[in-house]
């Protein structure tokens, strides 16, 4: 392109602006003018009537929040133990308690216990085995049989304990 064309698009387009503006400049100032020369209504003066006054009496206060932070710790106990909800089967449906031990066998090097629920119905338990929600069969010794519940707190601590079933010799309670 050449000089004097790009002159002249410069020339033109500094003009369109300046009569943008002015034209701008006009129609803002009389709307202002227009604006002025209007008067706004008289304002009428506030009566005591017109006051709203909130009463407190045997009324909670509003801006209390409804849970305090006192309330909302203390209502978590975080030594509660939670319980998992998982399908039981098998041995799991019984908590060592309900079982009585009858019998303890040692085949080979693997030791067995047999246990009897309340109907008089035999199981046969093995080292590892689950029984009850929290339980597993730790050891089978000469005499009883030891097993390790483990329970989860909300605080994510472990609380260990142990279950001992007693072979009770015969004519026992």
């Amino acid at each position: 392109m050449p000089k004097t064309s790009l002159v002249t698009i410069k020339q033109t387009s500094l003009f369109c602006c300046t009569v943008f503006f002015t034209f701008l400049l006009l129609t803002t100032s009389s709307a202002i003018a227009a604006g002025a020369e209007t008067s706004p209504e008289p304002v009428e003066p506030v009566k005591e009537a017109d006051f709203f006054e909130y009463q407190l009496e045997d009324r909670a206060d509003p801006f209390v929040p409804f849970i305090t932070a006192k309330a909302a710790v203390s209502s978590i106990n975080m030594d509660e133990i939670i319980e998992k909800n998982i399908p039981l089967t098998g041995m799991q449906l019984f908590e060592p308690g309900q079982l009585t031990l009858v019998a303890l066998l040692k085949s080979g090097r693997e030791d067995m216990a047999m246990v009897q629920d309340f109907t008089g119905k035999g199981y046969m338990l093995t080292e590892g085995i689950k029984i009850g929600r929290r339980g597993v069969v730790k050891d089978i010794t000469a005499k009883t049989v030891i097993i390790e519940e483990t329970a989860e707190t909300r605080a994510g601590k472990k609380i260990i304990t142990e279950v001992v079933m007693l072979l009770k010799k015969e004519g026992e309670e």
